[in-house]
C-alpha cells in the first residue's frame, strides 16, 4: 500500500525514498518534505541525492516527472491488485451506482444489502473502482465466501492486504496497526454467514483507523455503529439503462433486458428487436435478479428463446406460497431448480458434489472428491466444462492450472441438494481425505518459503479450514480431524500465520484421546506462543502439556515440561502480560527435579531451568556479578553437557544460550562470542520449525551482539542480515533490523543505517511504539550516524525516540557515552568526548557497558591522547588488557599510541587493520588523522559512506 513503493522497488529505492519521491512529484520543497515526514532538511537532501543517482535523473525537475509516472502506475497497480477483474462487463445500474458511490463517500461504513444473486458484489466492485482515486493507499477486496469461521475474519483481511502477524500481537492488532494511518477502502464481500466475526472487527477497525472506509455486502445488515444501509434493488424492469442504449437491438431497454442481451451474446445468441418483449417477459418473471437472468441467458443455445419462455413459465407455476418479500429469493431458486432439471444426470451429481469446495478447485481435485459412483473420475473434467458453459461454474486460470468455482448462491444450493440426495457426509469425508493429501503434499515440499509454495498453500487453506470445521463435529472422523488440525498448524507456521498455527495446535490437542499426541501438540503450541512473544500463553501451554503427561503416568515427560515452563518464565519474562509470581516458577523447577529421576532429557531440562533461574536472579541484583557468575557458569556447563549427550540440537542451543549469558556476566566476552557462534552454527543445521525458530532468532541476535562486542564486524553484519531476512520477522521491521543497524553503525556504513532506520521506525510505529530498553541502543546508534552526517536535527529526532522508549538513565549509560564520543571525536571535540567517557562511569557500571566495553575503553584512551590529557599513556596501558584480541579496539589503541608517539608509519598501518576488520569509517578517520597527504582520500571515503567531510579530526 502507498506511494510509489512497488514501482520504485525495482530501482532499489527504500520505503523512505519512495515517500520522498512521491512528495517531490507533488512539487514540495525540501523543507516541506522534512516537515511532513518529521525529518531534517539535511536528511531530505541526502535522500534526494540518492534518488537522482538510482533513477538516473539529471535534475530535480526530471525526478518530479518520474515521480508522477510512478505514482500513476502505482495507483493503477493498487486498483488492479486490490480488486478482482470481472470476466464480464458491468451492465446498467447507473442510478444505483451513483447512489452507492455517494453513500460510501459520505459514510465510513456502508452495507449493501440484498438477497443472494441480486448483484451486490458486482455493484460494489464497480463503485470501489470508481472511488479508487479517493483512496491513495488502495482499495482492497476481501472475499469472505471461503471463510467458514467467524474468528478468521481478521486473517482474511490480513491476507487480502498482504499482511502477516507481528510478534507480540495478534493478527487483528497487526491489521489495525497497519491501517492506523492509511486512507483505504475495504470491500468486505459476503458477510452474512460471518456476522458474529465481522461486526466486532468493524467496530475495532472504525474506532482505531480513522481514515479507513468500508463497503460491505451482506444479505442482512451488520448492526454495527456508524452503519449506513443501502438496499440493492433488482435490475430495472421498466426504465431504460444507459448500457442498454448502446447495445444494438436492446437500445432503450431496461437494465434487466440489457443484461440478458449481453450474456446471450456471450454464448453466441443474438436477440432481435422483435424478441425483446419475450426477453422482458423472462426478466420480469425472474424479478430482475441478475444471477437468475444470467443463468437463463446461458440456456439459450440449448433451448432457444421460445423453449426458455415456455419451460420457465411452467416451472415458476410450481412455486406457491411465500411472501412478496421473498419473491426474489424464490426467483433464484426457481432458476436453479429449473437449471438442475435440465442437466444430464452425471452433471447434476457433479454440481452438487463440488459444492463442498469453498475455494476455486482443479479438475484433479474434483475427480478425487466427486469421482465416485455413479461418476467416473475420468469424466469429471468434461462435466466441469459443461457446467461452466451453462454459467453454473466460473473458470479462472492460475499458476497451478485451470480452476473452477461456483458462486456462493449456487454453492449453497448445491450443498442443499447434496444433503437431499443423502451424499453430504460421504462427499465431505472424501473432501476431508483430499485435504489431508493436499496438506501432506505441501508439507513435503522442499521449498516452503518461496512465493510458489505460499500461493499453493493459499489456494487450499480455506478448504483445509472448512474440512476441519466439519470434521471436528463428526465423532467418527476424530483421528483424521486431529491429523488435519496438526497439518494445518504446521503449514500455518511455515506460512507465518503464527497466531492460527498456535490455535490449530491447541485444537489438535483437544481432538485426540492419545495423551502422547495431545502433549506433543501442546508443546508445539507453546513453542509457537514463544515465537509470538506471548509468554503467558507459552507458560500456560507448557503447564498443560505437563498435566497431560503426568495424568498419563509419564513423569519424565512431565518433568521436562515443568522445567521448560520455568525456563519460559525466566527467559521470556518481558513477554508476559501478567507474569506469575517468581516463587511459583521456582517451585516448578523443584517439582521438575523431583520427577526427573534418571531420565536424561528431563535432567537436561531441569539443568537448563536452574541455570536460567540463576541468570534471572543476577539481573534482579547486578551487585552479585562477581559471586554469582561462577555458579552460573557451573550450572550452564552442566546444562550444555547434558543437552549434548542428549543429541538434541535445539536443547543444546538453549543450553548454549545459558552458557553465553554466564560467560558474558563473568566478563569473558571472547568466550561468549565463541559460544554464540557455536550455537548459531548448530541451529542453522536444523530446519526452521516451531521447536527451533525462536532459538534461531535468539541465536542470531546474540551472535550479532557478541561479535560486535569483540570487534568481529564482518560476522556481525552477516548474522544480522540473516536475522533480518528470516520470514518470521517479515512483519516486525524494528526487530528484524535492530541488530543490523547496530553492526552497520559501528562499522560506519552510514547510508545503510539510514536506509534500515526507516524500516525500523515503520515497524516500531506499526507495533504501537512499544516502550522498553531493548531498542534504546538502536535508536542511539541511528542518532550517532546522523551526528556523523552533521544533521543535528535528525540526531535530535532519534534521541527523542530513545526518550519515547522510556529508557532509564542507568540503561543509557551502557551505550550513550560511546555513541556520543564517536560523534564528538568526528567533529574534533576530543575534550568533550573524554568527559563523556568518564572513567568512573565505565568502571562503576562495567556490566552495563556489555558489548560496548571494548569500544568504550579504546575510545576513551584515544580521546585522552587527542585531548592532550597528561595521563593519556596510562589510559592506553589500562585499556590493553581489557580489549584483548578485539581487532577494532586494538586498532583504535594502536592509532592512539601512534598519535601519542608521532609515529606516522604505525598510524597508517592502522588503516590497513581497520580495513581488515571491516570498519571503513575508522579506516577513513585514520587517513584524515594521518595528515594532509591522505586526508582527501579519507574525506572521500567518508562521503561515500554518507558522512560529512571533516577539516580536522581530533
Amino acid at each position: 500500500m502507498g506511494h510509489v513503493s512497488k514501482q520504485a522497488a525495482t530501482a532499489g529505492i527504500s520505503d523512505r525514498e519512495s515517500e520522498i519521491l512521491t512528495l517531490i512529484g507533488e512539487h514540495r520543497s525540501n523543507a516541506e518534505i522534512g516537515a511532513q515526514l518529521f525529518i531534517s532538511v539535511r536528511t531530505v537532501e541526502s535522500h534526494v541525492s540518492s534518488l537522482l543517482r538510482k533513477l538516473g535523473a539529471p535534475d530535480r525537475r526530471a525526478l518530479a516527472g518520474l515521480a508522477g509516472e510512478l505514482v500513476r502506475a502505482e495507483r493503477t497497480d493498487q486498483t488492479l491488485a486490490g480488486l478482482p477483474s470481472p470476466l464480464t462487463p458491468f451492465i446498467g445500474r447507473a442510478n444505483e451506482r451513483s447512489a452507492l458511490r455517494d453513500a460510501v463517500s459520505a459514510h465510513r461504513e456502508v452495507t449493501a444489502v440484498g438477497p443472494g444473486g441480486v448483484g451486490k458484489t458486482r455493484l460494489a466492485l464497480a463503485v470501489a473502482a470508481d472511488l479508487a482515486g479517493d483512496f491513495p493507499d488502495g482499495v482492497w477486496f476481501v472475499d469472505l465466501v471461503p471463510v467458514t469461521d467467524p474468528a478468521m475474519v481478521d486473517s482474511a483481511v490480513a491476507a487480502a492486504l498482504g499482511l502477516g502477524e507481528q510478534h507480540g500481537r495478534g493478527i487483528d492488532d497487526s491489521v489495525l496497526a497497519a491501517l492506523a494511518d492509511r486512507r483505504v477502502l475495504l470491500v468486505l464481500d459476503n458477510c452474512e454467514h460471518l456476522a458474529d466475526g465481522v461486526a466486532p472487527f468493524l467496530e475495532r477497525l472504525l474506532e482505531r483507523c480513522p481514515e479507513v472506509s468500508v463497503l460491505a455486502t451482506s444479505r442482512a445488515r451488520l448492526m454495527v455503529p456508524f452503519e449506513r444501509v443501502y438496499s440493492v434493488p433488482p435490475l430495472s424492469l421498466d426504465e431504460p439503462g444507459d448500457d442498454a442504449r448502446n447495445t444494438g437491438g436492446a437500445a432503450g431497454s431496461p437494465d434487466a433486458v440489457a443484461l440478458f442481451v449481453d450474456r446471450a451474446a456471450a454464448v453466441g445468441w443474438t436477440v432481435d428487436d422483435e424478441d425483446l418483449d419475450q426477453v422482458a417477459d423472462v426478466c420480469r418473471k425472474l424479478d430482475g435478479v441478475a444471477l437468475a437472468i444470467e443463468l437463463a441467458a446461458a440456456r439459450l443455445p440449448v433451448l432457444g428463446l421460445d423453449g426458455l419462455v415456455s419451460g420457465l413459465s411452467d416451472h415458476l407455476r410450481l412455486l406457491v406460497g411465500g411472501y412478496r418479500a421473498d419473491d426474489r429469493h424464490r426467483s433464484v431458486r426457481a432458476m436453479l431448480d429449473w437449471s438442475q432439471a435440465l442437466l444430464a444426470g452425471p452433471d447434476l451429481t457433479l454440481l452438487r458434489r463440488v459444492s463442498v469446495f469453498v475455494s476455486p478447485f482443479t479438475a484433479s481435485a474434483a475427480a478425487t472428491v466427486a469421482g465416485f459412483s455413479p461418476l467416473e473420475p475420468g469424466h469429471i473434467a468434461d462435466g466441469l466444462a459443461r457446467l461452466a458453459e451453462q454459467s453454473l461454474l466460473s473458470v479462472a486460470a492460475s499458476a497451478g492450472g485451470t480452476r473452477y468455482r461456483a458462486l456462493e448462491t449456487i454453492r449453497q444450493y448445491g450443498t442443499e441438494q447434496l444433503a437431499g440426495a443423502g451424499e453430504l457426509n460421504a462427499t465431505r469425508a472424501r473432501h476431508l481425505r483430499w485435504c489431508l493429501s493436499a496438506a501432506s503434499e505441501l508439507a513435503e515440499d522442499t521449498s516452503p518459503t518461496t512465493g510458489v509454495w505460499r500461493a499453493r498453500f493459499d489456494a487450499v487453506a480455506d478448504d483445509l479450514r472448512a474440512a476441519l470445521s466439519w470434521a471436528a463435529a463428526q465423532p467418527g472422523q476424530r483421528d483424521d480431524t486431529h491429523h488435519l488440525a496438526l497439518s494445518l498448524a504446521h503449514l500455518a507456521f511455515t506460512r507465518n500465520l503464527v497466531g492460527e498455527s498456535q490455535q490449530r495446535y491447541e485444537q489438535a490437542a483437544a481432538l485426540t484421546d492419545d495423551a502422547v499426541r495431545a502433549a506433543a501438540a501442546l508443546r508445539w503450541a507453546a513453542n509457537v506462543a514463544a515465537c509470538r512473544m506471548r509468554g503467558d500463553d507459552a507458560y500456560r501451554l507448557w503447564q498443560a502439556a505437563a498435566d497431560v503427561a503426568h495424568r498419563a503416568g509419564d513423569t519424565a515427560a512431565a518433568a521436562r515440561d515443568l522445567a521448560t515452563t520455568a525456563t519460559t518464565y525466566f527467559r521470556k519474562a518481558g513477554t508476559f502480560a501478567q507474569p506469575p509470581p517468581r516463587d511459583e516458577a521456582i517451585a516448578l523447577v523443584t517439582r521438575a527435579g523431583e520427577l526427573a529421576g534418571d531420565d536424561l532429557p528431563a535432567q537436561a531440562a531441569v539443568a537448563l531451568a536452574e541455570c536460567t533461574a540463576q541468570g534471572y536472579a543476577f539481573f534482579a541484583d547486578q551487585t552479585e556479578a562477581q559471586t554469582g557468575a561462577p555458579a552460573m557458569t557451573a550450572l550452564a556447563e552442566r546444562a550444555v553437557e547434558l543437552a549434548h549427550r542428549l543429541g538434541d540440537p535445539v536443547a543444546e542451543g538453549a543450553a548454549l544460550h545459558a552458557m553465553t549469558g554466564a560467560q558474558r556476566r563473568a566478563g569473558d566476552t571472547f568466550a561468549a562470542a565463541a559460544t554464540a557462534r557455536r550455537r548459531v552454527e548448530l541451529l542453522q543445521s536444523v530446519p526452521v520449525t516451531p521447536d527451533s525458530a525462536d532459538e534461531l532468532i535468539d541465536a542470531l541476535t546474540i551472535a550479532t551482539a557478541t561479535s560486535i562486542g569483540v570487534g568481529d564486524l564482518p560476522s556481525a553484519r552477516r548474522w544480522s542480515r540473516q536475522l533480518r531476512d528470516l520470514p518470521l520477522l517479515a512483519e516486525v521491521g524494528h526487530i528484524a533490523t535492530s541488530q543490523l543497524i547496530m553492526a552497520d553503525a559501528l562499522a560506519g556504513y552510514g547510508n545503510d543505517v539510514i536506509a534500515s532506520s526507516g524500516q525500523f521506525l515503520d515497524g516500531w510505529t506499526q507495533a504501537g511504539r512499544p516502550r522498553g530498553h531493548t531498542f534504546g541502543p538502536v535508536a542511539a546508534a541511528v542518532a550517532m550516524i546522523h551526528g556523523l552526517c552533521g544533521d543535528e536535527a535528525a540526531r535530535a529526532e532519534w534521541l527523542a525516540v530513545v526518550d519515547q522508549l522510556g529508557v532509564s538513565d542507568a540503561d543509557r549509560s551502557g551505550y550513550a557515552p560511546t555513541f556520543d564520543a564517536i560523534t564528538l571525536l568526528h567533529h574534533g571535540q576530543a575534550t568533550l568526548a573524554l568527559e563523556r567517557l568518564d572513567t568512573r562511569s565505565g568502571e562503576a557500571n562495567l556490566w552495563r557497558l556489555g558489548i560496548l566495553l571494548h569500544w568504550h575503553v579504546a575510545l576513551r584512551a584515544e580521546a585522552a591522547v587527542l585531548a592532550g590529557h597528561p595521563d593519556a599513556g596510562d589510559h592506553l596501558a589500562a585499556a590493553r588488557p581489557i580489549v584483548g584480541e578485539n581487532p577494532v579496539a586494538n586498532a583504535i589503541l594502536d592509532r592512539a599510541a601512534a598519535l601519542l608517539n608521532d609515529d606516522r608509519e604505525r598510524l597508517l598501518a592502522t588503516a590497513i587493520a581497520f580495513e581488515a576488520a571491516g570498519c571503513p569509517y575508522q579506516q577513513a578517520r585514520t587517513l584524515i588523522l594521518a595528515g594532509p597527504d591522505t586526508a582527501p582520500a579519507g574525506n572521500d571515503a567518508l562521503i561515500n559512506l554518507g558522512f560529512t567531510r571533516v577539516d580536522a579530526a581530533g
